[in-house]
């Protein structure tokens, strides 16, 4: 058995110091610190001045595989992933081809086992023309649907009514959806074409995909989703305005509608297109500072419940073409903890709230089986943070496929130094084990 000693637990709103002992893949035992420990142990690590979590859950990101693995893989953004403190990651479907059917998330699934270090589950896509194996697909082994509200990637976007009808009316899993309005965006976007030809400066980008486009497609889906009954998680809020769609009364376990904002949003403001050009152009747009500021007052105040990363690479040459040429995506895996941490560090979010949106309210929202906890019985995907490490982000170590970050050059104030994925250490201090592999994420569904 493994003892992780003297660390500062943060769980489930408390914190205190205390040890855990792992025993195969499971939390065995949680102890105070007073409290004699007399089991047969095999290795110990000293958490002394560490804080220790629950491994984090993103339930956002694009790995890219299959079709697209010139960008990234399942492997190389798992191994970012692990290094960053996430043990479990939900992908999305827009890969090529797209996840649409039961066979292609088998497909992914099969991928996974074999290189993922960390966790996984795939979302099931929505097109004009596989409503059927939505509808009859096996929830056991499926996150949840991702629909795109907007035409933000490929050819996934649903605008029809009796599709829409159908999908916010079954209740065999959650509906995760995008939300921008294309015919805005396209109004927008043309606008910009007359004043500027092709080469329309990114500065404006949060003016073509802009907060109406998204106010008003995420008050569409909450209107469905009242009007269906449909448990609707809104992807990626990044607007001040869709805050006030969102009910923060309710207990969690109550919400049937519910919000998440990616760490971008968080992080830059269209202040850092100057400096960072198309590296963070993304979908929805990255807007003014204002609305940076009211999404994290939006996660402290219950109007939003979850932070994911929406992590999305694509290589350098891609990302250097001119607006309308270069894809929208961020790899920021790898970084997403720190940049929490960040925030901790600025007095602006406790470590009890990172830890309920990133690591408890995943697990809730998502029915996910005996994770996103530190609790006895559960498995033992834990983080251990040294909040007083200085350390750089630099290309040689990012972990992404792609090679780049947009933090290059920033300074975290804390660091990740041991990933346990299913009491297996996988990461130590800057060195991977590769041999240890995730798993499929179960779910409490009937």
């Amino acid at each position: 058995m493994i003892l992780i000693k003297e660390a500062r637990i943060i769980n489930e709103g408390k914190s205190f110091v205390g040890n855990i002992l792992i025993k195969n893949s499971y939390i065995y035992k949680v102890y105070e610190i007073n409290e004699k420990i007399a089991e047969n142990i095999t290795k110990t690590i000293d958490a002394k001045g560490k804080i220790l979590i629950p491994g984090l859950i993103d339930t956002h990101v694009h790995f890219r595989e299959p079709g697209l693995t010139h960008k990234a893989q399942i492997y190389t953004e798992s191994k970012a992933a692990v290094a960053g403190g996430i043990t479990s990651f939900f992908e999305m479907p827009n890969t090529k081809p797209p996840t649409l059917t039961e066979n292609d998330i088998n497909s992914k699934i099969e991928i996974a086992k074999k290189d993922s270090l960390a966790n996984f589950a795939f979302y099931i896509g929505v097109s004009e023309n596989n409503i059927s194996d939505v509808l009859n697909c096996d929830t056991s082994k499926i996150c949840g649907v991702k629909m795109f509200m907007g035409n933000s990637t490929g050819k996934m976007a649903v605008s029809d009514e009796d599709i829409l009808k159908q999908v916010f009316s079954q209740k065999r899993l959650p509906v995760v959806v995008h939300c921008e309005d294309d015919e805005i965006i396209s109004n927008n976007e043309q606008e910009y074409k007359n004043k500027f030809g092709e080469n329309v400066p990114i500065k404006y980008h949060s003016e073509i995909r802009s907060a109406k486009a998204c106010y008003k497609s995420s008050n569409y889906a909450i209107s469905l989703a009242k009007q269906y009954g449909t448990k609707l998680h809104i992807a990626h809020l990044s607007t001040k305005e869709e805050l006030d769609l969102f009910d923060k009364s309710e207990d969690i376990t109550k919400k049937q509608i519910t919000g998440e904002v990616c760490v971008h949003h968080l992080w830059f403001s269209n202040n850092d297109y100057d400096k960072l050009g198309t590296k963070i152009k993304c979908n929805p747009s990255i807007k003014d500072p204002s609305n940076k500021d009211a999404l994290l007052k939006g996660l402290l105040n219950g109007n939003i419940d979850t932070i994911a990363t929406d992590h999305a690479p694509h290589t350098s040459d891609e990302k250097e073409n001119n607006y309308f040429n270069a894809p929208s995506g961020i790899p920021i895996i790898q970084q997403s903890l720190q940049i929490m941490l960040e925030h901790y560090h600025d007095n602006k979010i406790s470590l009890e709230k990172i830890v309920e949106k990133m690591c408890h309210n995943p697990s809730i929202l998502f029915d996910i089986e005996k994770r996103g906890f530190i609790r006895e019985g559960y498995y033992a995907d834990i983080v251990l943070v040294n909040l007083n490490d200085e350390n750089t982000v630099k290309p040689e170590n990012v972990l992404y496929k792609c090679k780049w970050s947009p933090l290059e050059g920033y300074s975290f104030k804390s660091s990740i130094s041991h990933t346990f994925v299913n009491g297996k250490l996988v990461y130590e201090n800057g060195v991977l084990n590769e041999q240890q592999k995730g798993m499929p994420i179960s779910f409490n569904r009937k």
